[in-house]
């Protein structure tokens, strides 16, 4: 059903909301304008020397190790504003205008969704409902994970002996590399190069040059690949198997492996050779010897950072491991079923609308997930509401500069530096959800969904979705109180 004026409900309209956005909104709008400013200092050249000594391309621009939502002193004044509250029939107004101008770019299905940020909210629902999520689904992994999980938190890989055997344990490190990249990978803090020369020093010390290797990976349990996901993600390796024990997300030489943590071990077994201990045998998927003593370890970047790393990149893979670190923190079975479980107690905590919500995993690769805009839009407003998970609507991309949204809205020149969202993309599947500000620089959250463009060009949707988010940056969809 395409989206129409009839489509519309306009629940602000009698909820105008009186008072102050609080800091919320505030922190919000201080964010947004540093993007708008970096991003016009970018075009302009102005930072080339800076970063580049030079000139230079936006791929040069390194994701700062953290945004967090802090007053920024004289930020254009922003936080000087006088309280606005939003007006519903405004954004209405603008979207549908939008919407007409796009329509033969959007396919038959597109969902909306305008929340208030301070509040969380509904100011305008319109659309089908629940629609196929495609990888905004992490938006609510990235939710649970840091609400559920110390965002502090770092996974150990160790290593376990006893006597001359030798076990390698995964600790569900997403990004635990094969040695630390350089330069610095945001969200790679161990590697297995580290950990192959800490257990040589350490068996060395213990009189031992010769041990026989084998793995662990018991701390996932389940299917390692979604029974809900397409046959091909398997047959054509376009997703490595889920397990709490890879290096390089279980890639190498650019192929995945059909068993990455047994891979995994065998590289390991390499590096310790290399630090000078004889390895034995072939490894094997073993269970942890009773009274085995630590050898060494290395711990993971934290579970912010990863989750960080996670939306930029909108990494497949770590929201899965994420999703299962999520359940077995709450106590559920570490198995994609029980991140899902956990991720639906989490929502629901919350007070998010889960209307029509149904997904199989963490990552959105499930074409048969379910989310509605209302559930996105809500998912950012709740997260910026709690000091806990607040990093994650700084960790959202910015349009036109980076992450996933850096090659975006290049004609949607009014959304460049002010939208920050999470993009979602399947065949036929276009999503984008996050926060912008309008033309007073009040912000609202947003979400908009398509999942029925399947005749129609990627490039063509997603500027489509471009120019309607776009819209609302261009509007005067505020009052000033």
């Amino acid at each position: 059903m395409p989206f129409s004026v009839a489509h519309v409900t306009g629940l602000g309209a009698q909820r105008r909301r009186s008072g102050r956005f609080g800091d919320v909104a505030v922190l919000i709008t201080t964010v947004t304008a540093l993007g708008a400013i970096i991003v016009a200092l970018w075009n302009a050249g102005a930072l080339n020397d800076v970063i580049c000594d030079g000139e230079c391309g936006a791929a040069a621009v390194a994701k700062p190790e953290s945004l967090m939502l802090q007053p920024i002193a004289g930020a254009v004044g922003v936080a000087a504003r006088p309280p606005a509250e939003l007006d519903a029939s405004a954004i209405r107004s603008a979207v549908i205008s939008d919407v007409d101008k796009q329509k033969d770019h959007l396919g038959t299905r597109m969902g909306f969704a305008a929340v208030d940020p301070a509040s969380g909210g509904v100011l305008v629902a319109a659309g089908p409902g629940a629609m196929t999520p495609a990888s905004t689904t992490k938006l609510l992994t990235a939710l649970t994970v840091l609400s559920t999980l110390d965002p502090q938190e770092r996974f150990r890989t160790s290593t376990v002996r006893t006597g001359n055997d030798l076990v390698l344990v995964g600790g569900g490190d997403p990004y635990l590399a094969a040695k630390r990249p350089r330069p610095a990978r945001f969200g790679v803090e161990a590697d297995i190069t580290t950990l192959a020369r800490g257990t040589a020093a350490a068996l060395r010390r213990d009189g031992i040059s010769r041990v026989n290797l084998d793995y662990n990976s018991s701390r996932f349990a389940g299917p390692a690949m979604n029974p809900a996901w397409e046959k091909s993600y398997a047959a054509e390796r376009i997703v490595t198997p889920i397990t709490a024990l890879w290096v390089d997300q279980g890639i190498v030489n650019s192929v995945r492996a059909d068993d990455p943590a047994k891979s995994a071990a065998e590289r390991f077994a390499h590096r310790l050779q290399d630090a000078g201990i004889a390895v034995s045998g072939s490894p094997r998927d073993v269970s942890i010897p009773s009274g085995a003593t630590t050898v060494a370890s290395v711990r993971s970047a934290t579970v912010a950072r990863i989750t960080e790393q996670m939306i930029a990149s909108s990494d497949n893979e770590a929201a899965e491991v994420l999703l299962r670190q999520a359940a077995l923190a709450s106590g559920q079975p570490a198995t994609f079923s029980g991140g899902v479980s956990v991720v639906t107690d989490v929502l629901r905590t919350k007070g998010i609308d889960t209307a029509g919500l149904s997904i199989d995993d963490g990552s959105g690769l499930s074409r048969h997930d379910r989310i509605s805009p209302t559930t996105l839009a809500q998912t950012i407003a709740k997260a910026s509401a709690d000091p806990r998970t607040a990093s994650l609507v700084g960790d959202l991309p910015t349009a036109n500069f980076s992450g996933s949204l850096g090659r975006r809205f290049h004609a949607a020149a009014d959304g460049q530096g002010v939208v920050r969202a999470k993009t979602g993309t399947l065949k036929g599947v276009h999503s984008l959800a996050g926060f912008v500000t309008d033309k007073l620089g009040t912000p609202m959250v947003f979400a908009v969904m398509v999942d029925g463009s399947d005749d129609i060009s990627e490039a063509e949707t997603e500027a489509a979705i471009d120019q309607v988010t776009a819209s609302l940056a261009r509007c005067t969809c505020s009052s000033l109180r």
